[in-house]
């Protein structure tokens, strides 16, 4: 989409992306909790990529009910990434909000969240608590990740996990035009707030609790049957996460530098121990290319890789680690 294509900018306008497939029975829920907002005027881009259930006809039914400020979307399966990206070029507000169908915000989100950007001009993005939630929507933990920390910038904490929901900030329109669109590719939440982050957006915390993350019970991070694909997405966005704290200021002998370099080393290890050698060697690279210091178990993994191969290499490395305690790593 070019700029003359561009929809024109509402001003005070939020504008919520929620993408949605096969979860007719969720969703409800989490549009709900944008219309309960106390703060107006908002819209409602509802984002169906490519349900093979009843959810594309509840969605229409919704804008049929609240025209004003539900649109819908339909198009084919490409994942939450291109959904929100397809949901974001028809976007009209000053102000955009992300949010997965199975989660919700509390009423006070947006008005506090508003609120802290005129306050702030200078921040482009603000964010407040989240909750964490079970399915009946008792709460298991009111401060979750580390929403309740006051945080001027993305990095350096960024490099180390992300320490937020993808509904937990709030955007100006500007920010999410610089920092460009979603990929496809996971972790796509995380890799487009790396991109903001190292355009140096500062951030402002409301101050107020202002999102629920739902519990799903019984599921893992990554089940056994996705975790090669996993691990390969890692390797993608490893080495974007690296770059994108680089141009934020991270220094290189800092803390999450070194932490980031184990963090890399281990994908290595794993990437190796299931057949994917040259992902490996790329890894390894970039984690001895992001510790200043001289890190013996990293040379000792380039030089059992190269004698006696990846595999034999990540078992062994496992045997060392489990000697040591480090039972899992």
């Amino acid at each position: 989409m070019t700029p003359a294509d561009s929809p024109a900018v509402i001003g005070s306008l939020v504008t919520t992306i929620i993408p949605v497939y096969n979860r007719a029975g969720m969703v409800q829920k989490a549009v709900d909790s944008v219309l309960a907002q106390t703060y107006r005027p908002i819209e409602i881009i509802l984002v169906d990529d490519g349900s093979t259930d009843e959810t594309p006809a509840v969605l229409d039914a919704m804008a049929r009910e609240h025209p004003e400020e539900i649109r819908v979307l339909h198009k084919v399966n490409e994942g939450p990434g291109l959904a929100r990206e397809a949901g974001r070029q028809i976007a009209r507000g000053e102000f955009i909000q992300y949010l997965d169908s199975d989660d919700w915000l509390l009423p006070n989100k947006f008005a506090d969240q508003v609120r802290a950007l005129r306050e702030h001009p200078e921040c482009g993005i603000a964010y407040g608590t989240s909750m964490f939630v079970d399915t009946g929507g008792q709460v298991i933990n009111p401060v979750s990740r580390w929403t309740g920390l006051e945080f001027d910038y993305l990095f350096p904490a960024l490099l180390e996990r992300r320490w937020w929901y993808t509904h937990t900030p709030l955007f100006r329109r500007e920010v999410s035009d610089a920092a460009g669109p979603w990929p496809r590719q996971r972790p796509e939440d995380w890799d487009l707030e790396a991109r903001m982050g190292a355009l140096r957006t500062r951030l402002v915390h409301c101050g107020s609790t202002v999102s629920c993350q739902r519990e799903h019970p019984g599921a893992e991070r990554v089940s056994h049957g996705r975790l090669d694909a996993y691990l390969r997405d890692e390797a993608w966005f490893l080495p974007r996460l690296h770059e994108c704290a680089l141009q934020a200021g991270v220094p290189e002998r800092g803390p999450e530098m070194q932490r980031f370099a184990r963090w890399a080393f281990k994908l290595a290890r794993d990437l190796g121990a299931m057949g994917e050698g040259e992902l490996a060697w790329e890894v390894l690279a970039l984690a001895r290319n992001s510790t200043t210091r001289h890190d013996v178990g990293l040379f000792l993994a380039a030089v059992l890789a190269k004698t006696v191969g990846w595999r034999m290499t990540s078992r062994m490395f496992q045997v060392y680690l489990k000697g040591r305690g480090h039972v899992g790593t």
